[in-house]
């Protein structure tokens, strides 16, 4: 697979599973207390930093990770696979997964109350983890970066890093002219987008589990 070829399928994930134009609504919805349009920009830029940190330990790292807990890429491919059809399948039904947002009102309300006082914890989570840098996010870095690092191509790994900063800088450009954006498409093509996102996280997903299961096939059956 050529670099070029590698980086629009690193991106297509990525954009898939991180979805920011649906993730911009959840933004606002968090921080509309924030009065300031420098204390939303601080929110955005630190969310954005913190996912960027999280999931590059796990691309730099992750053959270490791979080997302490002795996983076998084709066992992370087709574990990340099923993970990642959930989410797709979720978000192709205009449901929110909870492996990527937060899954009561109760835990949504005490965000609220934390931005409303000003705790920047926000950024942290829900923002960067799980929203940004989720389950989700990371098994697909790491999928990406798993035949990479066993095949020695450290060009890839740079890849998929390079990629992911480039989507959280998308994301924050998202995040902070958030609300002229979901004015201008409209809530009904946002539903739309998140969709078509989630058929193509779900197609990306089949296709993680079949290179999965044909890596078992060569691995234990020579085949």
């Amino acid at each position: 697979m050529s670099i070029i070829l590698f980086a629009g399928t690193v991106f297509m994930g990525f954009f898939a599973i991180m979805n920011p134009i649906a993730n911009t609504p959840v933004f606002i919805s968090l921080t509309n207390n924030v009065e300031s349009s420098a204390g939303r920009r601080k929110i955005a830029f630190n969310a954005i930093f913190y996912a960027f940190i999280i999931v590059s330990v796990f691309c730099i790292a992750g053959h270490i990770i791979f080997k302490l807990f002795g996983i076998t890429l084709p066992a992370f491919q087709i574990t990340g696979g099923i993970l990642l059809f959930v989410v797709g399948m979720h978000m192709l039904n205009g449901k929110h997964s909870t492996v990527v947002h937060p899954s009561t009102d109760s835990h949504k309300n005490t965000i609220k109350q934390q931005v409303a006082e000003g705790n920047s914890n926000v950024a942290i989570t829900p923002l960067a983890m799980p929203i940004l840098a989720g389950p989700g996010t990371i098994a697909t870095a790491m999928n990406f970066i798993g035949s990479s690092t066993k095949l020695g191509n450290i060009e890839q790994v740079v890849v998929v890093i390079v990629i992911f900063a480039i989507m959280c800088f998308i994301s924050f450009l998202l995040f902070i002219g958030g609300a002229k954006l979901i004015k201008l498409l409209g809530h009904g093509l946002v539903n739309v987008i998140s969709r078509i996102m989630g058929l193509i996280l779900a197609v990306i997903a089949v296709q993680m589990v079949i290179s999965g299961l044909n890596g078992v096939l060569k691995m234990y059956y020579n085949i």
